[in-house]
C-alpha cells in the first residue's frame, strides 16, 4: 500500500494518493478521491461526492460531506465547518448538492464554518470562528461573522504589496512593484479660499479620458472591483475620504492607500484592480480611456490568469 492508514482508521476509498496518511478514527468513504501527501488527522469523516487535492492537511475534527472539493495545498483547521444544504430537513435529499470549492494554497482557521455552493479562491485566508456566507475573492483575508475582508495575502513570490501614502516633495510619479501601475502625486495647492489640485490629460494623467464615473455610498465592509479590462485602461482618484486599492498582474500585487485628492493611481489594461476599505464619505473619481463595453470585462480570476499570464487552475471537480 503506498499510502498509510491508522489501524484504528477506516478508509473504503481505493482512490488514495502515495504517501497520503490517514489517522485514527478518520473514516473516508468508498467513492471520495484523495490526491498524494494528504495529511487526514484524527476524526476527520469525507463522505463520497469529495475530491481532495495534493498535499492538503485536514486537522482534527472536520467533516466534508457531498457536493465539496478542496484544491492543492490547502490547510483545513480543527473543528472548520462545510455545509451543503441551505435548507436540510432530515431525510429529505437535494437532486444535487451545492459545490463547494476551496482553491489551490487556501487557508480556513479553526471553528469556521463555510456555508454551501460557495468558492473559497486561491491563498485566501479565512479567520478562526468565521461564518463565511460569500465567496472568497483570491489572496482576500477574510474574518468575523459574517465573514468581511480585512486585508488582502502577499505569499512569498508575490511580496511588493506595501501600502503607498507618497509625502509631500516625493517624486510625482511613483512605482508601485507592479509593472505599469504608477502612482501619482498632483499639486495640492493651499489658499485661504480652499484648496486645489490639478492635474492635465496626455501630460499628467497618460491617456484622454472617454468616460468617467463615480463610486460613493459604499459600505465600509464592501469590496468593489474585482475585474480587469482586456483594452480599457483606468485613472482613480479619491476625491474624498480614502479607498485601498489592490493591483494584481497575475503574478505581483501591490495594495496603495488612496487618501488625498492629491493622488492618482493608473491602472493599464490586464490588471485586475480591487477597491476595498471604504470610508462612509469616500468618492472615489475614475477615468477611464474606453467608453463601456461588456465584453472588454474579465470577471472571473481564473480567466484572468488564463489570458495574461498563461495559468491555469485545474477543475477538480472533473478529476
Amino acid at each position: 500500500m503506498e499510502y498509510y492508514v491508522h489501524p484504528h482508521g477506516l478508509c473504503e476509498s481505493q482512490q488514495i494518493g502515495y504517501g497520503t496518511r490517514i489517522w485514527a478514527f478518520a473514516h473516508v468513504l468508498p467513492d471520495a478521491r484523495i490526491g498524494s501527501e494528504c495529511n487526514i488527522c484524527d476524526h476527520v469523516f469525507i463522505e463520497n461526492d469529495v475530491v481532495v487535492g495534493n498535499r492538503v492537511t485536514i486537522k482534527c475534527g472536520v467533516q466534508l460531506w457531498d457536493g465539496i472539493t478542496i484544491e492543492d495545498d490547502v490547510f483545513l483547521g480543527p473543528n472548520a465547518s462545510f455545509t451543503n444544504d441551505h435548507f436540510p430537513r432530515s431525510k429529505h435529499y437535494p437532486e444535487a448538492f451545492l459545490r463547494t470549492i476551496v482553491r489551490n494554497g487556501a487557508s480556513i482557521g479553526a471553528n469556521a464554518t463555510i456555508l454551501p455552493g460557495l468558492t473559497i479562491g486561491q491563498h485566501a485566508m479565512v479567520g478562526a470562528g468565521s461564518v463565511v456566507t460569500h465567496s472568497v475573492p483570491p489572496y482576500a483575508i477574510v474574518q468575523g461573522n459574517p465573514a468581511r475582508i480585512s486585508g488582502y495575502i502577499e505569499t512569498k513570490d508575490n511580496i511588493c504589496g506595501l501600502s503607498l501614502s507618497v509625502k509631500p516633495g516625493s517624486d510625482s510619479v511613483t512605482e508601485t512593484g507592479v509593472p505599469g501601475v504608477l502612482l501619482h502625486r498632483f499639486p495640492h495647492i493651499k489658499d485661504m479660499r480652499g484648496n486645489l489640485s490639478v492635474g492635465e490629460f496626455d501630460r499628467d494623467i497618460p491617456f484622454k479620458p472617454e468616460r468617467y464615473f463615480l463610486v460613493f455610498n459604499v459600505e465600509s465592509e464592501k469590496t468593489r472591483g474585482q475585474h480587469a479590462h482586456r483594452e480599457c485602461q483606468q485613472f482613480l482618484i479619491c476625491v474624498k475620504g480614502s479607498v485601498a486599492v489592490v493591483a494584481d498582474n497575475g503574478v505581483k500585487r501591490c495594495e496603495v492607500l488612496l487618501d488625498s485628492p492629491a493622488l492618482g493611481l493608473y491602472l493599464p489594461a490586464k490588471v485586475w484592480g480591487i477597491q476595498y476599505k471604504y470610508t462612509k464619505e469616500t468618492v472615489l473619481l475614475v477615468f477611464a480611456s474606453h467608453r463601456y463595453d461588456p465584453n472588454d470585462y474579465i470577471r472571473d480570476y481564473d480567466q484572468f490568469l488564463q489570458e495574461c499570464t498563461g495559468a491555469v487552475n485545474l477543475d477538480f471537480s472533473q478529476n
